[in-house]
């Protein structure tokens, strides 16, 4: 409890402003005892220093500091009876309405009869989803940040929410896709560091973690129903006229930057251009990474003069942008055909041609002018992104999207695409990923230092964090109060040798002042302890050199089984079957399922890949067709977005002669990636060769 030490700090505040007057009273007496008269004016100035005149400046300059601490003391307590009166204005009260329906149930609970009634008794408290609740009963998004119905804030900037939807679908994208691009490799060591396992850029885990959901979804992260439609499609014109608009002030770069992204994310699902943007102008909103990052967005189309622009706007262009894909003609007149492309131009080019951007405006969804407009109107927008109209009138226009050159690089991320080849299957050892270079393996310490026993373990507490994460006590869940407590397991169970505190925080909170979240941090933990030593009788979170660990004498966990069983199949001077189907065996589900935690992503996926390569082996030793192809399915049911599995499985299909399941497990998973979002690039499984796959000899 914090009231003694408020109650101490209170009466040292006192003691302060009441002991120096008491003191200089009582001993020199009050400040001014008059003004001095002609002659003691004089013998000051014959002889200033004497006993005296020292007494009285000391005097004076003692009332003086006192003077300036009572000055500090009642602004500090003006400014906080100022907030709490504006907070008490904020606060809403009851309607007329509510009141009266307020007063109505209070009269028909206090009047009801007062026979006893036998209530059954209340159900067992279930542990609480991460992001249900906060201690104050209010929906939050996970861990207690409010999110605004219009929209989120991140580090340098403001996105709507629909936008913000739209980032985060985008990222679940990124990670389907490497899904589906992975290709099993010979099994490594637990401690694989795949160069496409490195993590999103940090807005965009700020961005999924405001939007996560308060209760986990009924489906896989990322992975849209089947047949179910795709998010609704941010689109410019709800802020934008179809007239050119010119944007000045203070936040006129960070709105084109929004803009940019906006229109990138609308057009994602359609092969046409996009955005046409000036050379000028996008050096100017993406800096350094514009020429680099702009050959990788697909959508995008440079232009050099508003000829060019006028080619692509009229669809006479042949249609190729910088992302390197092939935009099919609009067929605009009909209304069939995508929605016309944002035009980005900078104020010079609109001022020599002004007639010309009229014309484009009708072809495009969205027309900006960095800078003022003379022939169309003008918008002043500052640095939050609110619009005001350059008219005369001054009124209130929308809020856009406003995106700081760091955070509009980070979001462009996961539209962008991959500027590197994946690491081929058949390479030696694990690839390092440049993101987490310098670190050391996460599970060396754990599987040298703290070997997990077998199944004599007596130990009473377990965390099992494959599938859904539960802490159990001699087999009964234990009720996780708080909503970053579980996180903070998982995490933990994750990262055996432990996280510092700057690591939790830009983990579980990622966006958050770090310097807000410490004190949120501490929380969770002494209520994560209280709640364990008091179910338990145990501590199992220890904390040294400031870093946090499990302890792993205290707590068996799931995920150490696991990686020691891919340790023990990859380390055997003879790896048979026996291995392999340990691992699988260890694995009953996927890290956290159904948790949209962001950091989750790069260590789930890995745990995966774990139980892929382990099919794939077990596929690729087995003599026996059948067997083979059963173990395939049985990966394919790990990861149903992987093209690697179903090529071969396919293959082996086509071996046994049973082409119709060869042809309906093709179409099924082109069917997944569809519905997921995944348009394929290129047929991978339309021809199912034994060129990579070689035939699995029949028996």
């Amino acid at each position: 409890m914090r009231w003694p030490r408020q109650l101490m700090s209170l009466l040292f505040v006192l003691t302060l402003l009441a002991g120096p007057p008491i003191v200089l009273l009582s001993l020199v007496g009050a400040p001014v005892r008059g003004w001095p008269t002609a002659e003691q004016a004089r013998q000051w100035v014959q002889n200033p220093l004497t006993e005296q005149t020292l007494t009285a400046a000391l005097t004076i300059a003692a009332w003086l500091v006192w003077l300036l601490l009572a000055y500090t003391v009642t602004i500090r307590v003006l400014t906080r009876l100022s907030a709490t009166v504006s907070w008490l204005r904020r606060m809403p009260l009851p309607t007329p309405l509510q009141a009266t329906a307020g007063g109505i149930a209070g009269a028909a609970v206090l009047g009801v009869s007062s026979h006893a009634i036998t209530a059954p008794p209340p159900p067992p408290t279930q542990p609480l989803a991460a992001g249900t609740l906060d201690e104050a009963g209010k929906p939050t998004a996970p861990d207690g940040d409010v999110l605004a119905d219009d929209g989120i804030s991140v580090a340098g900037g403001w996105l709507p929410r629909d936008v913000a939807e739209q980032v985060s679908a985008a990222a679940a994208l990124v990670w389907l896709r490497r899904r589906r691009s992975y290709r099993p490799r010979p099994p490594g060591p637990p401690s694989r560091e795949d160069t496409d396992l490195a993590p999103l850029p940090p807005t965009v885990a700020a961005v999924q973690a405001a939007l996560a959901d308060p209760t986990p979804p009924p489906t896989e992260p990322g992975a849209a129903s089947a047949g179910s439609p795709p998010l609704d499609r941010p689109t410019p014109g709800r802020a934008f006229p179809r007239a050119a608009v010119g944007l000045t002030g203070p936040g006129a770069q960070d709105a084109a930057r929004g803009l940019l992204v906006t229109s990138l994310l609308a057009g994602r699902h359609h092969p046409a251009v996009s955005v046409v943007a000036t050379r000028s102008v996008l050096a100017g909103l993406l800096g350094p990474t514009a020429e680099t990052l702009g050959r990788r967005l697909p959508g995008l189309a440079v232009i050099d003069n508003l000829g060019q622009a006028a080619g692509f706007l009229s669809g006479d262009h042949p249609g190729r942008g910088l992302g390197g894909r092939d935009q099919p003609q609009r067929n605009t007149q009909e209304g069939t055909g995508p929605p016309g492309p944002t035009l980005i131009v900078d104020e010079a080019s609109a001022t020599d041609n002004a007639d010309t951007l009229v014309t484009l405006a009708t072809a495009s969804s969205a027309l900006a002018v960095l800078g003022r407009f003379p022939a169309g109107q003008t918008w002043q927008i500052d640095p939050s992104g609110h619009t005001h109209h350059q008219d005369g009138s001054g009124s209130a226009g929308p809020r856009m999207c406003v995106l700081s050159q760091v955070t509009v690089t980070d979001l462009l991320t996961v539209i962008a695409q991959p500027g590197t080849a994946p690491p081929e299957p058949g390479a030696s050892g694990p690839s390092r990923n440049p993101a987490l270079a310098g670190r050391s393996p996460q599970w060396e310490a754990t599987a040298q230092d703290h070997p997990v026993r077998s199944g004599t373990d007596n130990r009473r507490l377990q965390l099992r964090v494959l599938g859904e994460p539960t802490l159990l006590l001699d087999g009964h869940p234990v009720e996780i109060r708080r909503t970053a407590a579980l996180q903070v397991l998982v995490f933990l169970a994750a990262h055996p040798d432990g996280a510092d505190t700057r690591q939790l925080t830009d983990a579980i909170w990622p966006g958050l002042p770090r310097r807000s979240l410490t004190g949120r941090l501490y929380t969770t933990l002494s209520d994560l302890r209280a709640t364990i030593r008091s179910t338990a009788g145990v501590t199992i979170i220890e904390h040294t050199d400031d870093r946090y660990r499990l302890q792993p004498n205290g707590v068996t966990v799931d995920l150490w089984h696991f990686h020691h069983a891919v340790r023990d199949a990859t380390t055997a001077v003879t790896t048979d079957a026996t291995t392999w189907k340990a691992v699988i065996d260890a694995y009953p589900g996927d890290l956290a399922t159904r948790r949209t935690w962001p950091w989750l992503d790069p260590i789930r996926e890995a745990t995966r890949r774990h139980v892929i390569d382990a099919h794939a082996a077990l596929a690729s030793a087995s003599p026996d067709a059948r067997q083979a192809l059963a173990w395939l399915q049985a990966g394919i049911r790990i990861d149903p977005y992987n093209a690697d599995l179903h090529t071969r499985a396919v293959s082996a299909l086509i071996t046994l002669g049973d082409h119709d399941a060869a042809d309906h497990l093709r179409k099924d998973h082109a069917r997944r990636l569809a519905a997921a979002g995944i348009v394929p690039t290129e047929p991978a499984l339309t021809t199912a060769t034994l060129r990579d796959h070689p035939a699995i000899p029949t028996r």
